[in-house]
């Protein structure tokens, strides 16, 4: 689901709404666009798009410059390479528990992201494991045990995050069945939703929980309470949920409400 920033009410046209959460979802993708652009594209002239950005901008997810709108910086995600060395012994800690959960022989799925990419890397002395990823890396990691199966979705690959994104990627991953779901996100919200930069990354996970008998969720306690803009499925729905270490007392009420499913995993720091 996606949220569309600005006046969503009193006296805006079902088009005008569908345009203007179009123009959002576009936004989310490609971290800017022109308005020029956007004009021709709804086929509208360039002053309903100006309404349509003024609108938009109201809120803090968007904002105008210089003839274009674009994301606003906090709503940005820092570069891959960065986020691999951040909090890196928790993620590792992380990814011990979570492997521990994983046997030999299983079938699983692995998204996008750093902290899925230490469950890789914890999984590489498992022996015949069928990997289906669109992670490059993850399936770098895995692909010195040579009784594994990797399966990858064509498509190009994002840099620097070295990971397949798009329509195909949610094709490919409605093809399979698996044991497993191993993935993260890029924020906790305070009611549990959970939060990532791209619609697409949202469209991805939800696929890989639907076609899974297993889904673990695999987030530092950073990323509670972390913005980012486009949002599906609460934390509540995952079967397991691993953290590092527990977030503030903020939330609370959120933790006491998954603490069947919870695990942190303070326990398995190599």
């Amino acid at each position: 689901m996606l949220q569309v920033e600005g006046r969503n009410g009193g006296g805006m046209s079902s088009k005008q709404y569908k345009r203007r959460e179009s123009i959002t979802a576009l936004v989310l993708e490609r971290g800017a666009v022109s308005v020029g652009w956007l004009a021709e594209r709804f086929n509208v002239s360039m002053q309903t798009i100006r309404r349509d950005v003024d609108a938009l901008c109201e809120g803090d997810m968007l904002h105008r410059v210089h003839g274009r709108i674009e994301l606003s910086e906090e709503f940005l995600n820092t570069p891959f390479d960065q986020r691999v060395d951040t909090n890196l012994s928790g993620k590792r800690a992380i990814g011990d528990a979570a492997a521990s959960l994983i046997p030999d022989g299983s079938t699983l799925f692995i998204s996008i992201g750093s902290t899925p990419l230490q469950v890789a890397q914890a999984l590489r002395h498992r022996k015949g494991l069928t990997v289906i990823t669109n992670n490059l890396s993850a399936a770098m990691a895995l692909s010195e045990e040579v009784s594994n199966r990797i399966i990858l979705p064509g498509g190009e690959l994002r840099l620097p995050d070295r990971d397949i994104l798009g329509n195909d990627v949610l094709e490919f991953f409605g093809r399979f069945r698996a044991d497993f779901a191993v993935f993260g996100a890029a924020g906790i919200a305070d009611d549990g939703g959970m939060l990532e930069f791209h619609t697409t990354e949202v469209q991805a996970r939800q696929k890989i929980c639907e076609n899974a008998q297993r889904s673990l969720l695999v987030v530092d306690g950073s990323k509670f309470g972390r913005q980012a803009p486009a949002f599906g499925s609460n934390i509540a729905d995952v079967d397991r949920v691993i953290v590092d270490r527990l977030p503030d007392d903020r939330f609370a009420p959120l933790i006491s409400k998954i603490s069947e499913s919870l695990l942190v995993a303070e326990g398995y720091a190599p």
